[in-house]
């Protein structure tokens, strides 16, 4: 029994000390990147132009593998399956933090580690160029005297547009008839040929029709002003309201299990760091109209806590959401 012991306690030792040499080493091969959404979307974009500029601070390759499927839950459980020794990592959007609301999963932000938040997308209120309205005001006067007679593209439960319309709905209460698409390509295209009046989208949806006067830009869903979009009305403008909501928009970020150990985790912080804040790297995200956000550990985590009140809640009150946020412990933005 004492010799049984004396090997038990010798193994945990040998456990004990591997930890510590195993992150003093990290890494010692290759990592795989794991892709939430298919070859060529923007979360593929972002990952593919980042890794470049993170390979060299770590010393070896990111394998990046694509593993689209149930709005990012394929992805987020099979990171999540793996060993939490910082080798495999999720590259993810938004998605994951409204999966429990759906039902989608029980998986979320809280069970994976904010490497880097890289940036976030900018939601911009477009109309369509022969609508009266000069104003994002002037379309909510105009929705409260023709209830439910406006049309609004949208792309259905979880899009942007479907979420600043609810966003807008809770302060305004205003009252307009949805018209979903299979996503922002097909409602812009609808919005130009004026059988939608109005659409929330992205900026990079509708940057280039904005700049070609296609399409009028009432307001940008931002309470600060945004690089490159001086000249919409910022939408707190006439509904100071929003300020609680923001900011918000579609984002991107690199992740692994929380159970990494800690020292692999600052490895990681500090080479996503480095690489995210490379020039050409920069200039991608400004090209891509994406807010520069480069944060991680604690004050990533606010900010994804904030961005899962928000949206959870806007469903819930749109009625969209198959599982209460309160049940789940989500407070109210």
């Amino acid at each position: 029994m004492k010799r049984r012991w004396s090997i038990l306690i010798m193994a945990m030792l040998a456990v004990c000390l591997f930890l510590p040499a195993q992150a003093a080493d990290y890494p010692t091969k290759d990592l795989q990147g794991v892709i939430m959404w298919g070859a060529g979307g923007a979360t593929d974009n972002v990952a593919r132009a980042l890794t470049p500029n993170v390979e060299p601070f770590l010393g070896k390759q990111i394998i990046l593998i694509n593993k689209p499927g149930g709005t990012g839950a394929i992805s987020t459980q099979y990171v999540y399956s793996r060993p939490a020794d910082g080798y495999t990592l999720l590259f993810g959007a938004e998605n994951p933090q409204v999966h429990r609301i759906l039902k989608l999963s029980n998986l979320d932000y809280k069970d994976f580690y904010p490497i880097n938040i890289l940036g976030r997308g900018v939601g911009v209120i477009v109309a369509n160029k022969n609508m009266p309205w000069k104003s994002f005001k002037d379309l909510i006067e105009d929705a409260r005297k023709h209830p439910g007679k406006i049309k609004m593209g949208s792309t259905g439960p979880g899009g942007l547009p479907y979420t600043v319309g609810a966003m807008t709905k809770s302060i305004t209460a205003f009252d307009v008839t949805s018209v979903p698409f299979k996503g922002e390509g097909p409602g812009v295209t609808a919005l130009l040929g004026g059988h939608v009046d109005f659409m929330p989208a992205g900026i990079t949806a509708v940057r280039e029709h904005i700049r070609a006067g296609r399409v009028k830009a009432l307001a940008v869903v931002a309470d600060t002003p945004i690089p490159g979009l001086e000249e919409i009305p910022l939408i707190t403008k006439d509904f100071p309201e929003f300020k609680k909501y923001l900011p918000w928009g579609p984002f991107y970020g690199v992740w692994c299990k929380r159970e990494v150990p800690s020292d692999i985790k600052k490895i990681l912080v500090a080479a996503f760091h480095k690489g995210a804040s490379q020039t050409k790297f920069q200039a991608f995200l400004k090209d891509f109209g994406t807010v520069p956000m480069n944060i991680s550990g604690e004050e990533a985590d606010r900010f994804l806590k904030k961005w899962q009140a928000v949206t959870c809640w806007m469903y819930e009150y749109a009625g969209a959401a198959k599982v209460s946020p309160a049940k789940l412990g989500i407070a109210k933005p």
